[in-house]
C-alpha cells in the first residue's frame, strides 16, 4: 500500500474513533452519494496487485449494504437519486450504487450480494468491451510488467528503464510509468502499453474476453429487476485528450448503440477515468446534448442540492479495495474526507 493510501487508512480511523462520522454528518454530508464500484471477486493473495484498488470481495460487498441500512440510508436507484435530488424538501440520505466497464465479476458475485439486499444498481457499459473491440490497457500494463524482469521502453520523451524482478520493484515501475503515460497524449499510452504487451506475450483482446460481459448477455440482463443498464463511451477514451468530435461521437453513439441493443432508453452516463483531466465542461455540455438525464465523474464528493443544477458532473464516492473497512466506509458516508480534500467547496465543475 503506498504512503497515500496509509494516510487515508488512518484518516479513516481517526474520524470513526472519534465520532466524526456521526458528528460531521451536518456539516458534510449532502443529501447522498453515489458509490462507484469497478470488480466485486473473491480475494486473491497478495503481492503484485497494482488495480486492486478497482477490487473488492463479495463479503466487504455485503457488508456494505448491510451497514448502510443500518445506518438507516436508503439505496435507490439512480432515476430516484435525481428525483431526490430536485426535491427542496429535506429528506432521508441516500446511496445510489454504480458499476463500470460491464465486468463479468458485476454478474457473478456482486449481483448475489445485491439481489439479497434488494439493492438497485446500475452498470455502465462499454460497447468496445462488450464487443472485443477496445482494450482494457491498465491491466494489459499489469500483465505485462508481472510477466517482466525489467521495462525497457523507448518513448518521446525519453528512455524508461526499471527492475521489475520483486513485487516491489514491479510496483514501483508500474506507478511510475503508468502515471507518465497519463500525463500525455491516449495514443502514445496506447502504443506504448501495445509494445510492452507484445514483449511480454500479452493477448489484448484474451484479456477483454476473460472480464468483460458480452453484449449479448447484456441483452439478457437489460429490464431485470432494480437493474439501470448505461453508457461509458464506445471505446473508453479519456475524453478530454480527444477533439470534440472524437468525444461527441463516442458519448452520443454508444448511446445510440445500447438502445438498439437492448430496445430501451439510455439515461445515465459515466465518463471514462472521469478525473479533471479526462472530463470537464466540454464533456459535461456534450452529454447533455446527447439527452442524458445524468452523467458522473470520478471526482469525489457527496451530492448537494446544488448538484440539481449540474447533473451531468456529478461526483461518486470510490469503494476502494484498499480500504475494505467498516471504518473506511462509515468515514466515507459521512462525507468528511471529501469536504476536506475538496477545500469547502460542494461543487467541482471547472
Amino acid at each position: 500500500m503506498s504512503l497515500r493510501h496509509k494516510a487515508f487508512s488512518a484518516a479513516f480511523r481517526v474520524i470513526a474513533a472519534t465520532g466524526a462520522d456521526r458528528w460531521g454528518r451536518g456539516l458534510a454530508q449532502g443529501k447522498g452519494a453515489i458509490l462507484m464500484l469497478h470488480h466485486v471477486r473473491p480475494a486473491t493473495s497478495g503481492g503484485f496487485r497494482p488495480n486492486g484498488l478497482l477490487e473488492i470481495t463479495p463479503d466487504f460487498l455485503d457488508r456494505a449494504l448491510s451497514l448502510i441500512r443500518a445506518e438507516g440510508y436508503d439505496i435507490v436507484s439512480l432515476d430516484e437519486a435525481l428525483a431526490r435530488l430536485a426535491d427542496p424538501k429535506p429528506g432521508r440520505f441516500f446511496v445510489a450504487l454504480t458499476f463500470d466497464d460491464g465486468y463479468r465479476d458485476n454478474l457473478d458475485h456482486a449481483w448475489p450480494v445485491l439481489a439479497k439486499h434488494e439493492a438497485p444498481w446500475t452498470l455502465y457499459v462499454v460497447r468496445g468491451f462488450a464487443e472485443r473491440t477496445a482494450r482494457l490497457w491498465w491491466l494489459e500494463l499489469e500483465e505485462a510488467i508481472r510477466a517482466l524482469p525489467r521495462i525497457s521502453l523507448d518513448l518521446p520523451d525519453g528512455r524508461f528503464d526499471a527492475p521489475a524482478g520483486s513485487d516491489v520493484e514491479k510496483q514501483r515501475a508500474f506507478d511510475q510509468l503508468y502515471w507518465r503515460l497519463r500525463k500525455g497524449p491516449e495514443a502514445i499510452l496506447l502504443s506504448t502499453i501495445s509494445e510492452l504487451g507484445n514483449q511480454a506475450g500479452i493477448d489484448p483482446s484474451a484479456l477483454v474476453e476473460r472480464e468483460c460481459l458480452p453484449a449479448q448477455t447484456l441483452r439478457s440482463l437489460a429490464g431485470a429487476p432494480g437493474v439501470t443498464i448505461g453508457a461509458h463511451t464506445l471505446s473508453h477514451p479519456m475524453l478530454a485528450k480527444h477533439p470534440e468530435e472524437v468525444a461527441r461521437r463516442e458519448i452520443m453513439a454508444s448511446k445510440a448503440w445500447l438502445e438498439e441493443t437492448l430496445g430501451m432508453p439510455i439515461r445515465h452516463f459515466a465518463y471514462p477515468v472521469g478525473d479533471p483531466g479526462s472530463a470537464g465542461p466540454r464533456e459535461f455540455a456534450l452529454a447533455k446534448e446527447a439527452g442524458f438525464a445524468s452523467a458522473v465523474t470520478t471526482r469525489p464528493g457527496h451530492l448537494f442540492a446544488e448538484h440539481a443544477q449540474h447533473l451531468h458532473a456529478l461526483p461518486r464516492v470510490s469503494l476502494n479495495g484498499l480500504h475494505q473497512s467498516e471504518a473506511a466506509l462509515k468515514a466515507l458516508l459521512s462525507g468528511l474526507p471529501f469536504l476536506l480534500w475538496n477545500r469547502g467547496r460542494k461543487v467541482s465543475v471547472g
